[in-house]
């Protein structure tokens, strides 16, 4: 009896010796790590899973650190850290706390190997971690990671995290993570035409490759499936497309708006071919580079006031510089065209080389202020914010200057030039100023145009000359003198030319434009709205 009871006493002992280190194993992840030095491959499988069943996310580390074969046990006491080269010596780090604990040489440790099944345990380990993770944007980062990269593997993974999600957001990631991960397993054929719908829904690019690699090897009954899913993708990417061709088309527009709306009047009011005109949006953008050099050498903290501050300056630079121009030398040249394009050709060749003297030929920088920086997306739409700006500062110009023409005094006796200069000099209108603040106003807003032109261009003596034919096309496709005809002429040249350029090229793109407008010039010759009065219809 005695003997029985005393092999029964040691039979204990031992489950228990056995048994009490196996549980602080599981609940130590120290120990658990420790223990990868002295495991074979199979033994390491098992720890690995243990030391991520802890929950523990100090752990990460290490284990990103074991699959890439940065893990070294030391050969004095056994213990394991992480090792960085540090000359003929290595510097060790603690696993779990990232401490470092010490420098020694090279032979005093050993590297824990592992091989390609092990990576893979690793691997799940990790995902399993971050799937389970309490911080959100953890668990969002791994569903995401496994979306982009599914396998088998990791269906059970996702399985047990979605059974355990609460975030909504989240959970959806996480089952097209499963969804895509699906169609790599040996489930059923329902539970992958449930993962094709979940892809189809999904949609986007990455959709059409995860069911194009699926295909060969799914199925023949689902093949169907995957066919119709993926040109319902193609179908709606085509229409995402298309609107994303609408908003560069648009946001084109917006520039040649800028760039157009200034001649629009002078051309309009006075009939003068402004060959000049490109360089006062030059002009412009060089008194934003001018602006921004001054706050940055002396007011940085106000950087992101720069433009705000470079628009006033810029437009009255530029007003005054056309205001001479006319003073100087167009108001001789008046019903004498060819000798004014002759000109104003002349005087542009002299303001580039001026600028060339001044600030070299070389691209000058002009920053991005904080808030037009970035961009963001809506749908399948992705939107910068300095031509979101632009389109928007763009609009505010041109509502502006209709409210002027509309509005003011000085708009009343600019449309009464327009209409019939011979009238409204007889009525005591000063037709000579009305010319000359008219060129000085379209000047002004050119100057606008290079502010805003300066944050999508590069600042450069030749910045005008990429515009100043676009912009005789707006204004002759628009009607001469017509605000509206120049809005909607700008916004629809834009939209062609994004609409033509995926098709034929941008250079042959701008030919075709060309070849309509001079068709649709044969068929109206005053543009899509022509200004009405006894001496233009005279």
């Amino acid at each position: 009896m005695t003997i029985r009871f005393l092999l029964r006493a040691m039979f204990l002992w031992l489950t228990l010796g056995i048994a009490a280190p196996s549980f602080a194993q599981q609940s130590d992840p120290k120990a658990l790590i420790d223990a990868l030095g002295t495991a074979d491959f199979k033994q390491a499988e098992t720890l690995t899973g243990q030391i991520a069943a802890t929950g523990d996310p100090r752990v990460v580390p290490a284990l990103e650190a074991y699959a890439e074969g940065d893990l070294y046990v030391r050969k004095a006491d056994n213990l394991v850290f992480m090792a960085k080269a540090a000359g003929a010596n290595f510097t060790l780090i603690d696993p779990l706390t990232g401490a470092s604990a010490g420098e020694v040489p090279k032979a005093a440790v050993t590297k824990i190997r592992v091989n390609n099944n092990l990576r893979r345990v690793i691997r799940a380990a990790l995902g399993g971690l971050t799937l389970l993770s309490p911080d959100k944007s953890v668990r969002l980062s791994a569903a995401d990671a496994v979306l982009k990269a599914p396998s088998a593997e990791n269906l059970q993974l996702l399985e047990a995290a979605l059974a355990k999600e609460t975030d909504a957001q989240v959970r959806t990631r996480m089952e097209e993570a499963r969804a895509v991960s699906l169609l790599a397993s040996d489930r059923s054929i329902d539970e992958k035409r449930a993962a094709i719908e979940t892809i189809k829904s999904l949609g986007g690019r990455g959709a059409i490759s995860i069911l194009m690699a699926a295909a060969p090897v799914t199925d023949d009954s689902l093949k169907p499936d995957v066919d119709a899913a993926i040109s319902h993708i193609e179908s709606t990417l085509a229409l995402w497309d298309a609107a994303q061709n609408i908003w560069y088309g648009l946001s084109l527009g917006s520039v040649l708006l800028l760039a157009a709306i200034g001649l629009a009047i002078t051309f309009g009011v006075m009939g003068i071919i402004n060959m000049a005109h490109g360089e006062m949006v030059m002009i412009g953008a060089y008194s934003t580079f001018m602006v921004q050099e001054v706050i940055r050498n002396n007011y940085p903290v106000m950087f992101d006031w720069s433009l705000t501050i470079a628009l006033p300056v810029a437009f009255l630079v530029t007003g005054a510089v056309g205001l001479v121009m006319e003073r100087g030398v167009i108001r001789f040249l008046y019903g004498r065209p060819l000798e004014t394009l002759l000109a104003t050709w002349g005087i542009s060749l002299m303001l580039q080389q001026g600028v060339r003297s001044i600030f070299g030929p070389t691209n000058r920088e002009v920053g991005n202020p904080s808030w037009m920086s970035g961009s963001f997306s809506v749908g399948y739409l992705n939107f910068t914010w300095n031509r979101v700006w632009i389109v928007c500062f763009s609009l505010s110009v041109f509502f502006a200057l209709l409210l002027l023409l509309k509005r003011s005094s000085f708009g009343l006796q600019m449309r009464a030039v327009t209409q019939n200069r011979r009238m409204a000099s007889s009525m005591g209108i000063r037709t000579p100023w009305v010319d000359a603040f008219t060129f000085a106003l379209g000047s002004g807003v050119a100057g606008l145009a290079g502010v805003a032109l300066s944050q999508i261009d590069n600042v450069s003596p030749n910045l005008g000359q990429s515009y100043i034919i676009d912009s005789f096309m707006v204004v002759v496709f628009g009607g001469v003198g017509n605000l509206w005809g120049t809005f909607v002429g700008a916004l629809t040249l834009g939209v062609l030319n994004k609409f033509l350029e995926p098709t034929v090229g941008a250079v042959l793109g701008k030919i075709l434009v060309l070849v309509l407008i001079i068709l649709f010039i044969q068929k109206r010759p005053r543009g899509l709205f022509a200004l009405k009065g006894r001496a233009i219809e005279a």
